[in-house]
């Protein structure tokens, strides 16, 4: 399969397939990070990560793997201090920067605008999170994370929790478990309940679709947990985040009506959506996934830029 010099900006462009391999993919690179071999397999390659809201993880996961892989990174955390506070538009950025580096991984909170930087330039593009829209690096390393933990990924019960209705993460997230086959309970209040079409699409596919209020109700029946923060910025009314921003807490004693051997995600940051006494749990994996994410990024990086085969 061919991914070199390929835009990421939604996984809908890549066929299931092609997502497979890259999951296999990264099992060989996460063992090249466990010996540090091919630490100079991207260098004179120039990743440029242009982030206009703020991120800590996705950021720093890009720019961890691209050194550890022996490439290098310019960029920017912020358009504060960029032309882009005199008013140069997104466009005008993008082609520039082209001239500077070999890939660009962008964050932009306009729904469209990696799609839209794509077409304007010849490097390639990844998806860092667009809006309320999609995240598909995110759903890689959660599909590895899943794939890690469980030994599969398919057939699984997953409950997707939170925020559902301006959470690009678990868009692009329902998506592919619905390729690969998984039951979905989608648990959110009724104002932030998952967009329609993306729950018609996945019944059109044959996907079991569960949505609703009540946590404890479907607990008993997950494989895994994926938990989200009620994201307030995406919030255009105060009053009603407020309504919703305390309508799920994740803690030891509600684990306890759970499997077994149920696992605990999410995509980070946390604000109390999850108790911190839950960390220490066998239940507990989101730190494990945020090691994926950087195994993850070395392999689009290496894959996307032509050096992996």
């Amino acid at each position: 399969m061919n991914f070199k010099n390929r835009d990421l900006i939604t996984l809908n462009d890549y066929t299931t397939e092609e997502i497979k391999s890259i999951l296999e993919k990264a099992r060989e690179v996460e063992k090249y990070e466990k010996t540090r071999e091919k630490r100079t397999i991207l260098q004179g390659f120039v990743l440029a990560t242009l982030f206009f809201e703020p991120s800590t993880r996705t950021r720093l996961s890009f720019e961890s793997a691209m050194q550890k892989l022996g490439g290098s990174v310019i960029g920017f955390a912020g358009p504060e201090a960029t032309s882009i506070a005199k008013g140069e538009s997104l466009m005008d950025t993008v082609r520039t920067v082209a001239n500077y580096a070999d890939i660009i991984v962008l964050r932009h909170p306009r729904m469209g605008a990696a799609r839209a930087a794509a077409e304007a330039i010849d490097i390639p593009v990844i998806n860092a999170g667009d809006g309320s829209g999609e995240h598909p690096t995110q759903t890689l390393l959660d599909l590895y994370t899943i794939l890690k933990e469980k030994q599969k990924i398919s057939g699984l019960n997953i409950g997707l929790l939170g925020d559902l209705k301006y959470g690009r993460t678990v868009h692009s997230l329902s998506v592919a478990l619905g390729r690969f086959k998984n039951n979905l309970y989608l648990i959110s209040p009724e104002s932030l309940k998952m967009p329609r079409e993306t729950i018609r699409d996945l019944r059109e596919t044959g996907i079991e679709v569960h949505e609703t209020q009540n946590l404890s109700e479907v607990l008993p029946e997950l494989d895994v947990l994926y938990v989200t923060r009620i994201q307030k910025e995406r919030f255009p009314d105060l009053e009603e985040y407020n309504k919703v921003k305390d309508a799920y807490k994740v803690n030891n004693a509600l684990l306890e009506r759970g499997k077994e051997n149920l696992i605990v995600m999410h995509p980070l940051p946390r604000v109390g959506e999850i108790a911190y006494e839950v960390d220490n749990t066998k239940y507990a994996v989101y730190f494990r996934q945020v090691k994926n994410g950087v195994i993850i990024r070395m392999t689009l990086l290496g894959l996307i830029l032509g050096v992996f085969e």
